[in-house]
């Protein structure tokens, strides 16, 4: 069962806060989805985090801003951290509510081929990429 509710966590916190209701805000990386239950791929500073929001467990306005988020919007997500050892950091979280803070429109770096020039004029956006991150 879930216990108290913490604000504004870091994703790399939440290893030691399995069946806690949190909130936690950062940028949606990237999404998939799955008939009625859509995973989100969240990410802050510290890690990755899946979301995962089903339709049937959250209140149709959580359903709908889930489902409206572009790449690179900020989201503010309420849920309960779950343990699963297939996610980054060996948590999910399942939720409840969902926020867009920022919707990002016409978001310039997509998963394509982009040319170094391209690539080097928006270096303030590409180093978000998972490559770049690596480096």
């Amino acid at each position: 069962m879930p216990t108290g509710t913490t604000t504004s966590l870091a994703i790399s916190d939440l290893a030691s806060r399995v069946g806690e209701t949190v909130t936690l805000r950062g940028w949606l990386y990237h999404w998939r989805k799955g008939g009625k239950i859509w995973f989100l791929v969240l990410r802050d500073g510290s890690g990755y985090l899946q979301a995962v929001v089903s339709k049937s467990e959250c209140r149709r306005s959580a359903w709908n801003e889930a489902t409206r988020a572009t790449q690179e919007s900020t989201l503010e997500v309420t849920g309960v951290v779950r343990a699963d050892p297939r996610s980054p950091g060996g948590v999910e979280l399942g939720v409840t509510d969902v926020k867009i803070l920022d919707l990002c429109l016409d978001w310039p770096i997509t998963p394509k081929e982009h040319g170094v020039d391209f690539l080097l004029s928006q270096r303030h956006l590409w180093l978000r990429s998972s490559k770049q991150v690596a480096i």
